[in-house]
């Protein structure tokens, strides 16, 4: 099997790995571009998970304004260095993560960020709705977790499809520059403002 410099570089541009890290990946799938990805993208994760516990406190303020000026976001990007913050990726990243929130509007930036007096309120809601349909309890419990489960999915951030790109989640393309950039990036925070609303 061989593999061509544009069957790297077709992997290196639909997951910005590295030219050598997107060879091996193709080398050890045999080819196969789709199984070359999801090996690049654990292997991208496992070294996000080894990077986890170190300290992120250098980075940007992505801001966001929409066309109608009725909708404005500001979100705290950080990373390890202010070599990382100040690439164009990284900015780039934290402009896309603002035009997402302003669009998708999440609750918070991930599931134990939502306050529980939300998730108590929304589980009680989807309690009330199951009994009215009448389902059995044994049941029930596991209809209300389901529903709990997609609330979530919709309602953070860091599990939101992406606006430009629903086929990835927002965590994995913060994972994707974690893993290009070597370093640490999470979500601090981020507030969103839309006339009217409080």
């Amino acid at each position: 099997m061989t593999i061509t410099a544009q069957d790297v570089k077709a992997l290196r541009d639909r997951t910005g790995a590295g030219m050598m890290d997107c060879k091996k990946a193709l080398e050890e799938s045999g080819g196969d571009a789709d199984k070359a990805m999801d090996l690049l993208r654990a292997r991208g994760v496992a070294r996000a998970a080894k990077r986890a516990a170190r300290s992120a406190n250098q980075g940007t303020i992505g801001s966001y304004v929409h066309f109608d000026g009725r909708t404005a976001v500001i979100v705290e990007l950080n990373c390890e260095t202010d070599f990382v913050a100040n690439t164009d990726e990284f900015k780039a990243l934290a402009k896309d993560l603002a035009m997402h929130i302003a669009s998708a509007a999440p609750l918070a930036v991930s599931q134990a960020d939502i306050p529980a007096d939300v998730v108590e309120h929304e589980r009680a809601i989807y309690l009330e709705q199951v009994k009215e349909e009448g389902k059995p309890e044994h049941i029930a419990a596991k209809i209300v977790e389901g529903k709990m489960q997609k609330f979530f999915k919709e309602s953070t951030l860091l599990a939101q499809p992406f606006v430009k790109d629903p086929d990835r989640t927002i965590e994995d393309l913060i994972t994707g520059v974690s893993a290009k950039t070597g370093e640490k990036v999470q979500v601090a925070r981020f507030a969103r403002l839309r006339v009217g609303e409080s």
